[in-house]
């Protein structure tokens, strides 16, 4: 895997590796970039120096693990670096150069654990122990991975210009981006009857100088989407799906105007609330049938078409992500709007895990809500499409991205 090259890029704190003798007295935890790690086999204090399980830890960063039992031998390799271990000796080996351990490796319950000091000499990780809540905690490096901004009608505050070229309309600089490879911009919507809108009732409009986004997005090497937005709280979704003639207006529509984009990113959404049944398999159908119709237009003509969905474990049930996932290019996982701020890590975890079930984890995209996050708290988001092999993230919405984010996005993501 790539990210285990990028290992090499991090800072090793030594001095938190000899863990105080109390610590053996309760439990050990172990977080990489916030998220805790399942251990069947915690880690232990050995003369004072901390052993962790090598295979959880080094799996955890999608590093592929092998043992050898006729030469005892455990390694950790992606074809470019190699990492070699022996139980019983004090030698280790990274890319053949060998290495001195302050500890014995071991197998404790047929798990086999490594010096704490060894891993972040090896890996170059920071690690850090935090004595209060008898935790290690290791931030992984920056990784590769796509990332979708939403760009959108703001105002002075929240100009989402502003926020990606970090100079005031229409001026314009770097900025941030060197971190967004895709734009998804929110400026269309459709009626019942199909007709392609410009300015829509929930204020998605396509503001004065869009050229010049477009413009800007291609000096700046960024791919860019027209989002059309639709919500389904006075049935326009579901009046649009049950006609036939409306559904073909709206194809038709968006594929001409897809012309102007790399491609379309589809956000229909409150469909299936409080559906069951096969009211809510009709209403599953319907969508996977207009997705289906504008696939076909899209890519006959070399578009692109990004799904951005309502979270499996959200109370919209109506998107089959199985049929969707054949049939769309990137779908964007909307886990947020749980009702708690940082959003709940278990639940935007359980919504990866069951997306990730029906669809190739390289075709999702974890959604962040930046008014939800801190600069700390988008850390473990995106520690969370890193575990789960997602293509990337996408950002809700430029323009509410703080710099504190910011900040902790580059620590995390390496810039296309």
């Amino acid at each position: 895997m790539k990210a285990f090259v990028s290992l090499l890029t991090c800072v090793v704190l030594v001095c938190f590796f000899a863990l105080p003798a109390f610590a053996q007295e309760r439990e050990i935890t172990v977080r990489i970039d916030g998220l805790a790690v399942p251990l069947d086999t915690p880690p232990l204090l050995d003369n004072g120096r901390t052993l962790i399980p090598f295979r959880a830890i080094t799996e955890a960063l999608n590093i592929p693990v092998v043992w050898d039992e006729a030469t005892r031998t455990i390694t950790a390799t992606d074809g470019v670096v190699n990492v070699m271990l022996q139980i019983g000796s004090t030698t280790a080996y990274r890319n053949d150069v060998p290495i001195s351990l302050d500890a014995l490796p071991q197998i404790i319950e047929g798990r086999t654990l490594i010096p704490l000091r060894f891993f972040g000499e090896a890996y170059n990780c920071q690690v850090v122990w935090d004595s209060a809540k008898g935790e290690v905690r290791i931030t992984s490096p920056s990784q590769k991975m796509a990332v979708f901004g939403f760009y959108a009608l703001g105002d002075s505050r929240t100009s989402s210009w502003e926020d990606l070229f970090a100079q005031p309309y229409p001026a314009k600089g770097t900025g941030n981006t060197d971190l967004v490879s895709d734009l998804a911009l929110g400026w269309y919507s459709l009626d019942r009857e199909g007709t392609l809108l410009t300015k829509s009732t929930t204020g998605w409009q396509q503001p004065d100088g869009w050229e010049d986004v477009l413009e800007a997005a291609r000096e700046y090497g960024m791919s860019t989407e027209m989002v059309v937005h639709l919500t389904d709280s006075d049935s326009t979704i579901s009046d649009l799906l049950a006609d036939e003639t409306a559904m073909e207006e709206a194809v038709q529509s968006i594929g001409e105007e897809a012309e102007l984009y790399q491609g379309v990113n589809l956000d229909f959404e409150g469909l299936g609330y409080r559906d069951e049944g096969e009211q809510l398999e009709e209403v599953q159908d319907r969508f996977t049938a207009f997705v289906s119709l504008l696939s076909q237009q899209l890519h006959a003509t070399g578009h692109s078409l990004t799904l951005t969905l309502h979270a499996p474990n959200s109370a919209y049930k109506g998107y089959d992500y199985q049929a969707l996932g054949t049939l769309a290019d990137q779908i964007i996982i909307m886990a947020y709007d749980y009702g708690t701020q940082p959003e709940p890590v278990s639940l935007v975890q359980q919504a990866v895990e069951m997306a990730a079930s029906s669809v190739p984890p390289q075709k999702l995209f974890l959604g962040i809500s930046a008014p939800s996050e801190s600069g700390e708290s988008i850390t473990t988001k995106v520690a969370i499409a890193k575990r789960y092999h997602l293509g990337g993230i996408a950002l809700w919405r430029l323009g509410l991205v703080t710099d504190d984010m910011w900040q902790s996005l580059r620590l995390s993501i390496q810039p296309k």
